[in-house]
């Protein structure tokens, strides 16, 4: 008895130590779970300006130099390549969306820039038919006009003296010898005389040392191509001519839109000179090759001009109708949606969930109408796409390592037009990167942080009033911005890593401003595939030999060049 008083005790004991044990378990499990909850808010650092910016440890955002905050929870749950912008940045880069519509006329119009040219059919050459020298010219000046059998020149001919001295010999033995005498007339009709102007030599009996040229056609001088004095040798052109009552307009077509031409069609002709008049042209030529430049077929088509109304070189506008899509409705987008990158369009769209979260999206553009893309693939009535501040956005999504047109090999497509004073300016902002690029290739912490400096100086002193495209203006003032930050920050880092890991966001956006503005010479895009933690980077270099700039001597050799940059003759 005493014995199983002894084990309901032990019993008894076990379950109140149970209790109090499994319980402050309990408790405890349940503080863990709220340390790793609090930890896990904190486990990613941010930036309010560029959420885009992921950091595991705190400190200062690589853009914009302001201190991380805490990454909200929640950030996390977008796709791999969405990523999300906040509304104060969106202000200030002006990121600005349009929601897609489409267009359901049941044609859609096409409208091609050129300009007048001679139709080459009808050019012609008019030349000398013996050899000799220019005694005097009729024409004075190109663009005369010139009606057929107008005389042109007059040629002094040694050839035709002798053969006028034969001719006369023969006609005195005409009535003994007739083969030699016609033979002889003959050898003055291949030198392009008449029949009037041999009998009036046979009946003068005398010898002409000057001979006339008579034009063959009616016609305008497009060039004189010989001066009084000069010796000619038969066959020798004198007067390049054209027949101006036929022109051509000749246009640029870009791939996408070659299969909405064919010989014979017609297109309509507008003209500034001629305001609210329309005039026919029929397509006669499409060039079978394709610029691999310019990425342009030649189309030309024939305008009758008998009132002389149109002049070569004259700008024209040509305008398609009845160009029908392969679907019943069309979707347009802006122009200034579109990202090149090498043989891709891409465009952003703005997810409809009410948070600024944008996505890249391939599309396959149909003909350009305007300042609007036809779409072909990609886009769907409804869609938010990005029509202002879409570099700014490009940018965003490439500082985070999410899908966009810098994270891939690019050329971009479109450059503009700009004054040689801006591009000398952005040739010093161009030489001050380079020397950055060679301290780091140098592994110079010290000199790096003093060209970053310097660097920043260049670039206040370019002058964006210099920019008269409004476009252009944007997008220098966009990358202009994320240049300045750059290199800032570049200024207060003190390790080579880090200066590397920023010269890498410096580098991509220089790469646009000399792809999209241009400077004074060549610049080498070069890329090297173990940079940048095995996720590689691009830098740019004023020669084809390789220096890397992200190891230094460790691998100076490591890369390869991906393009030339040379537009800087335009």
């Amino acid at each position: 008895m005493k014995k199983y008083l002894i084990y309901v005790g032990l019993v008894m004991l076990g379950l109140v130590l149970g209790k109090f044990f499994f319980s402050g378990s309990f408790d405890n499990t349940d503080t863990h779970n709220h340390n790793e909850e609090v930890m896990s808010t904190s486990e990613f650092w941010t930036c309010s300006m560029h959420p885009q910016v992921r950091q595991t440890e705190l400190g200062d955002c690589p853009i914009c130099g302001m201190d991380l905050i805490p990454a909200e929870v929640g950030d996390d749950g977008l796709s791999a390549n969405q990523f999300k912008m906040t509304k104060n940045a969106l202000a200030l880069a002006n990121v600005q969306t349009t929601v897609v519509g489409t267009d359901k006329s049941e044609n859609t119009g096409l409208t091609l820039s050129g300009k007048i040219v001679e139709n080459e059919e009808l050019n012609t050459v008019q030349a000398s038919f013996f050899s000799g020298r220019i005694e005097s010219l009729k024409v004075s000046f190109t663009g005369e006009r010139v009606s057929k059998g107008q005389l042109l020149a007059t040629i002094y001919a040694p050839d035709l003296i002798k053969a006028q001295q034969e001719l006369l010999t023969a006609a005195s033995l005409k009535e003994t010898q007739p083969a030699l005498y016609k033979a002889v007339r003959n050898k003055l009709k291949l030198w392009k005389l008449s029949e009037n102007q041999i009998n009036q030599i046979e009946i003068s009996k005398k010898v002409r040392e000057n001979f006339p040229i008579y034009a063959t056609v009616s016609g305008t001088v497009l060039e004189k191509m010989v001066n009084v004095g000069d010796y000619v040798k038969q066959g020798q052109g004198l007067l390049k001519m054209a027949n101006l009552n036929s022109v051509w307009a000749s246009f640029d077509v870009y791939e996408n839109q070659i299969r909405m031409f064919k010989v014979g069609q017609t297109i309509k002709i507008k003209s500034n000179a001629y305001l609210g008049e329309i005039f026919k042209a029929k397509v006669i030529f499409i060039d079978p090759m394709v610029n691999p430049t310019t990425r342009v077929v030649k189309l030309r088509a024939t305008i009758a001009n008998r009132e002389q109304k149109f002049k070569p070189g004259m700008f024209v506008t040509g305008e398609v109708e009845n160009l029908k899509p392969n679907k019943d409705t069309n979707i347009l987008i802006p122009a200034s949606a579109v990202l090149w990158t090498g043989k891709r369009s891409v465009i952003y769209i703005k997810l409809k969930n009410g948070d600024p979260v944008f996505e890249m999206k391939e599309v396959i553009l149909g003909a350009k109408n305007g300042d609007k893309y036809i779409i072909l693939k990609g886009v769907s009535s409804g869609d938010e796409i990005v029509t202002n501040g879409v570099f700014t956005v490009d940018a965003s999504a490439q500082l985070q390592g999410k899908k966009s047109m810098m994270n891939h090999e690019k050329s971009i497509k479109e450059s503009f037009e700009v004054s040689i004073d801006f591009k000398k300016q952005l040739q010093e902002v161009y030489n001050s990167y380079i020397r950055i690029k060679d301290h780091l290739v140098e592994t110079d912490k010290v000199k790096t942080k003093k060209e970053s400096t310097m660097f920043n100086l260049r670039l206040n002193e370019v002058d964006m009033e210099l920019l008269k495209n409004d476009r252009a203006l944007e997008e220098w003032m966009t990358l202009e911005k994320i240049l300045e930050l750059s290199s800032l920050k570049m200024e207060t880092l003190e390790t080579i890593e880090e200066q590397r890991n920023q010269f890498r966001v410096l580098s991509n956006h220089l790469i646009m401003v000399v792809e999209l503005f241009g400077i004074e010479e060549t610049a080498y895009k070069q890329y090297c595939p173990m940079a940048n933690s095995d996720k590689g980077a691009y830098w740019l270099s004023k020669e084809e030999k390789i220096s890397n700039p992200y190891f230094g001597d460790k691998m100076l050799k490591c890369g390869e060049v991906k393009q030339v940059i040379n537009h800087h003759t335009n």
